[in-house]
């Protein structure tokens, strides 16, 4: 953090720059009082000196939206990192920021509108192709009230920098529009007619999740666990598989091996569903550990502002912010610097407010063509030991829809995704009926109970109905629950998969068999789950998949008493 003395004219989240040699060190103004400013430097500090001077730039910390933003890694700033790299080597030097998107590129610009069309902020006036996307030109969010569409481009290429229309404003004022526009990372984009209540399942083609606890599309989700426990692979399989038409990572603080991972494995997965590269419906934001650490902050909001840009084409995207507890850090960080009132572990007492502010970005809305887009955004906590009561995860416990906690016991016991059904609760409605969910839940929970009682009094001390209805919890927990990553069948299953089998345990579940003693019930039992452990990993529909579920039906009628009601 620094602190500036100005005669001048400064507002709150204001860019600046720190002169310190020929390096020009980016900055935001945090905290106005009286001539100072107090601003926090997105750049390693170390070897400033009292007297140096600062500009200030008249503009609120600002990315640039428009076509090219898809495929690309941004650090937090949205300078273009592989570019970066080439200009700088390996190491990043301070004070080098690039445009984030080429203005020499040409873009096939395609009108909609017309002239003399009535238009408003964010009215679509014609599209250009960006990777398998139209992406849509809108009048720029920060246009207030109705234009007129005084002209506009004939289809043709067109650079970032040449207008592609005029608007006439009420006054009679024409105001020229560009195929990319900037707006303030802090401020929602709000160019839409109405927000909507999320109805809708985000299908994530992750068992446990889409049947136990639901993500709607628009809506908000969090994965607390301790380190190690799967947070980083749940949400790669998540950006892999999710029905979302675009996903933005924001790796915010997240530690450097993790974030290579990720950024060697996207460029060359091939996405499930366009037989294309997955990185070119992903764009990922990228600020590491070892990077500024008030840089976390500016990678969360630039992600989630691009985020509702893609929205407002009609499209739903998929937000993955890992991790917030490092972007909680930073915050502490700067109010000790600014020496303000510690809350709670000495976070700052408006941690609930800005982590509510962020999620409250995601939403459903209707645009004025009614057209439909959405931001669902899921965010990965990393509590100290586990710790499910410290403030981040509490913070955001009030104001996520659904809680997916992340647990050491199962992770440790490789059962994977490491969901621990017991506590993880979802507020959104899911693929699965009602009943047949809590039937879910009451059989976990019931095994469970029976588990601990076990502990205590042995197994021999259990009776034999008892000790089938833990084997049941136990077998719908391996075989429904547990996926296996690294199978190409089980790591992903279908909406309709995913209703057809649940049915199909849900009558075994409920079934009454004829076993006499609890060996028998261990065998019957061990020998279902392998049956159906065999089904998980057949082709949905294929011929070994209805050889299989035969044979599942033809073993579990032999034990059958009777059918249940």
């Amino acid at each position: 953090m620094v602190v500036v003395e100005t005669d001048g004219h400064i507002i709150q989240n204001e860019v600046a720059y720190i002169l310190h040699g020929e390096e020009r060190m980016k900055a935001e103004v945090i905290r106005v009082r009286g001539n100072s400013a107090e601003m926090q430097v997105y750049e390693n500090t170390a070897g400033l000196k009292v007297g140096q001077e600062a500009e200030f730039s008249d503009e609120l910390l600002s990315v640039e939206l428009g076509p090219g933003l898809l495929g690309q890694i941004f650090d937090g700033l949205q300078n273009p990192l592989p570019a970066l790299a080439e200009k700088c080597g390996f190491f990043l030097k301070r004070g080098v920021y690039l445009e984030a998107l080429a203005d020499d590129t040409q873009w096939d610009f395609t009108p909609l509108a017309k002239p003399g069309d009535k238009v408003l902020a964010g009215s679509w006036l014609g599209f250009v192709p960006e990777k398998i996307f139209k992406h849509y030109i809108m009048v720029p969010f920060s246009f207030r009230g109705s234009f007129e569409v005084a002209s506009i481009a004939k289809a043709g290429r067109y650079s970032l920098k040449q207008p592609i229309a005029q608007l006439k404003d009420p006054s009679g004022r024409l105001l020229d529009v560009f195929l990319q526009q900037n707006w303030p990372v802090k401020i929602p984009i709000r160019a839409y007619a109405e927000k909507l209540s999320p109805f809708e399942p985000l299908v994530t083609k992750i068992r446990l999740i889409d049947s136990l606890f639901p993500v709607s599309l628009g809506g908000t989700y969090c994965i607390p666990g301790p380190f190690g426990a799967g947070k980083t692979v749940l949400q790669q399989l998540t950006s892999r598989h999710a029905e979302a038409d675009i996903v933005i990572i924001a790796a915010c603080g997240e530690r450097a091996g993790e974030v290579v991972e990720t950024l060697k494995t996207f460029p060359e997965l091939v996405d499930p569903r366009t037989n294309k590269p997955l990185i070119d419906r992903t764009m990922i934001v990228c600020n590491t550990s070892s990077m500024p650490v008030a840089a976390r902050e500016a990678s969360v909001y630039t992600a989630v502002t691009v985020a509702e840009y893609y929205r407002q084409m009609g499209l739903n995207i998929l937000l993955l912010a890992d991790s917030t507890s490092r972007w909680a850090q930073a915050m502490r960080e700067m109010s000790g610097r600014l020496e303000e009132i510690p809350g709670e572990e000495a976070f700052p007492a408006y941690l609930e407010s800005r982590i509510a502010s962020f999620y409250e970005r995601a939403g459903l809305v209707r645009l004025h063509n009614g057209a439909t887009g959405s931001v669902t955004i899921g965010g990965t906590v990393s509590p100290a030991g586990g710790n499910f009561e410290e403030p981040v995860t509490q913070a955001t416990l009030k104001v996520v829809g659904a809680f997916h906690g992340l647990s050491r016991e199962r992770s440790d016991a490789r059962r994977y995704p490491a969901i621990d059904p017991l506590i993880s609760w979802s507020k959104y409605k899911g693929l699965i009926e009602k009943d047949k969910e809590d039937l879910g839940h009451r059989i976990l929970q019931r095994s469970n109970e029976i588990f601990q009682m076990m502990k205590v009094i042995g197994e021999e001390g259990t009776s034999l109905k008892d000790y089938i209805e833990y084997l049941k919890g136990e077998c719908f927990d391996f075989v429904y629950l547990q996926q296996n990553a690294f199978d190409p069948v089980d790591e992903a299953t279908s909406s309709q998969r995913q209703v057809y089998v649940f049915d199909f345990i849900h009558g075994i579940m409920l079934a009454e068999f004829r076993l006499k003693d609890k060996q028998e019930a261990l065998h019957f039992f061990q020998k279902l789950r392998q049956l159906l452990r065999t089904w998980n990993s057949s082709a949905w529909g294929s011929d070994e998949f209805r050889k299989t579920e035969e044979e599942i039906r033809a073993f579990v009628g032999d034990h059958r008493e009777g059918e249940a009601e």
